[in-house]
């Protein structure tokens, strides 16, 4: 079964109007993960489409959401999966990927039908691309290790990168996820922006019991989504995207926009929060 929904992009000026519930209604995504549906969220930032695939007992298949205007999903887009679950099964062109938990498959354009099985979690990231590139498993032991922070300043933090120019070929997908040392809590400080790319989060290893408290808004005009476990975030461009949890946490990052240069970002000075 598919559900897709749609998100209309919002500006700077519009998004200083709204109330707790208008701002989820824009940029929150839950509910995310139930078992034998694949869940997609169309983004107007970017045409980015965020969502997931929760086989269960059967499989599910990805080959068409009206949404894109295009006879099979993939015919003029290009995929990242991540696997929050268990092992599960991803196939694609006759061939069967085995994805352990933290593993990413990037699926490239033109690829066919995707088909999900086994008792994986899996998180789905697409954006328009103009090129195929080869579809490819990612194992954890390939993606760049990123060391960052401190345990002093709360944020000891490790930065996995799969789809980056060093690690994957893409053709504008950007993916990797974050990961906190037990008692670092905050993403990421100093702020930053990157006007030439959106982004979206999906948090994840978060507690039953707690919280992340994700800050966005043009620098000057901060507001905060309170996330729970397994729920996304879209990012425009023009916001910032950090924030801070009641304990550890992962997220995973995902971007699409202009180009594929992870270090392209406009730094926010701390004093210029507000």
């Amino acid at each position: 079964m598919l559900k897709s929904q749609t998100r209309y992009a919002i500006d700077p000026a519009t998004a200083k109007t709204l109330d707790t519930d208008q701002l989820r209604n824009h940029f929150h995504v839950g509910g995310l993960f139930a078992e034998g549906e694949i869940n997609l969220v169309y983004s107007h930032y970017d045409r980015l489409i965020l969502g997931s695939a929760v086989p269960g007992n059967g499989t599910l298949t990805l080959d068409h959401m009206p949404e894109t205007g295009t006879a099979s999903f993939l015919e003029r887009r290009e995929l990242g999966v991540l696997n929050v679950g268990d092992t599960g099964t991803v196939s694609v062109d006759g061939e069967n990927h085995m994805l352990k938990r933290g593993e990413v498959l990037y699926v490239g354009m033109g690829a066919g039908p995707v088909s999900f099985s086994g008792p994986g979690r899996f998180y789905l990231l697409s954006a328009p691309a103009h090129r195929s590139c080869p579809t490819r498993l990612i194992r954890l032991a390939d993606a760049r290790r990123v060391e960052m922070g401190a345990r002093e300043t709360a944020n000891e933090r490790v930065i996995l990168q799969f789809l980056h120019p060093e690690v994957a070929e893409t053709c504008q997908l950007v993916m990797g996820y974050t990961q906190f040392a037990e008692g670092s809590v905050w993403n990421t400080m100093p702020a930053h922006l990157h006007d030439r790319r959106m982004e979206a989060y999906l948090y994840f290893d978060v507690g039953a019991d707690q919280r992340v408290f994700h800050i966005m808004g043009e620098p000057d005009q901060t507001r905060h989504i309170v996330m729970a476990n397994e729920e996304a975030v879209i990012s425009p461009p023009w916001s910032v995207h950090c924030g801070a949890g009641t304990g550890a946490y992962t997220f995973c990052w995902a971007m699409a926009g202009d180009n594929v240069d992870f270090t392209d970002m406009d730094m926010v000075a701390m004093g210029d929060l507000r």
